[in-house]
């Protein structure tokens, strides 16, 4: 018994992404073309891109029409620092295919502006609701991919007091950790993630290429670092797309993630 006709227009479609015909990232041909190529039903030529869709092969961009999802080396990032590094946070990133092998994300632009702190990141510093402080948006890249969106946020008395390079949009050079405990004493002792998971909005699936309806999920890590004193100094928050990252957590005396790797 032959496959049904939407069945035969998909598996025709996957062997020319398979093979290459149709790249990574191409557009394919318009619903209406389709229909005129196999001859099909517009109902057909919609379930077969459906099923190319449950593949995972394809995606659709409303306004835009049906690509050829472009498969990303995923990037494992270790949430946590060895004991003796908490102190400044941050996180390492390595390649999944190359564990063991350091990245750099980069941050290609940088936009600063000064704002009251919605609910979220109030509850998170421990200031009044609509106490201004400095919002700092990154978008990051490793290489040419997009890797994730990362606002940092701190109190404006931070730069009030002398920490002015906070309002720069310019890099700071050595991290916001260390330039805080140079200029104001400002030591980071430790911090917290908060890991939620959530559909993208529409500027995330932008940046990072993905549809809208939820298909990749975006993690959503907020980092609250403290001080001595435990007080919140800094509310970083950070999205990464679920298809290109994993997100390690090391608790204790373990070997490094490469040596797990080869021995798993």
């Amino acid at each position: 018994m032959a496959d049904p006709m939407y069945r035969q227009i998909a598996d025709d479609l996957r062997e020319q992404i398979e093979s290459g015909q149709i790249e990574p990232g191409q557009q394919l041909q318009t619903e209406i073309e389709l229909r005129e190529r196999y001859d099909a039903s517009r109902n057909t030529v919609r379930d077969a891109i459906k099923w190319l869709t449950a593949l995972g092969l394809v995606e659709t961009r409303p306004g835009q029409g049906t690509f050829v999802v472009t498969k990303v080396d995923s990037f494992v990032t270790t949430l946590t620092r060895k004991e003796g590094e908490v102190a400044e946070g941050g996180q390492s990133t390595s390649y999944l295919s190359k564990v063991g092998d350091s990245l750099e994300p980069e941050s290609k632009y940088v936009r600063v502006e000064i704002q009251g702190a919605p609910e979220h990141v109030a509850t998170r510093l421990g200031v009044p609701l609509d106490t201004e402080v400095i919002s700092r948006h990154e978008q990051r890249h490793v290489g040419r991919t997009p890797y994730s969106l990362q606002t940092s946020f701190y109190p404006v008395e931070f730069a009030d007091r002398g920490a002015d390079r906070l309002r720069s949009s310019k890099n700071i050079e050595g991290g916001a950790v260390q330039y805080l405990r140079e200029t104001l004493g400002i030591k980071q002792v430790g911090y917290r993630d908060w890991i939620t998971v959530r559909v993208p909005n529409a500027i995330e699936a932008d940046f990072f290429k993905v549809a809208t309806d939820g298909r990749i999920a975006m993690y959503e890590i907020f980092r609250v670092a403290f001080d001595g004193n435990g007080n919140p100094i800094r509310l970083t928050v950070t999205v990464l797309p679920a298809d290109r990252n994993e997100l390690v957590v090391n608790v204790g005396d373990v070997p490094d993630l490469r040596h797990a790797t080869q021995n798993s």
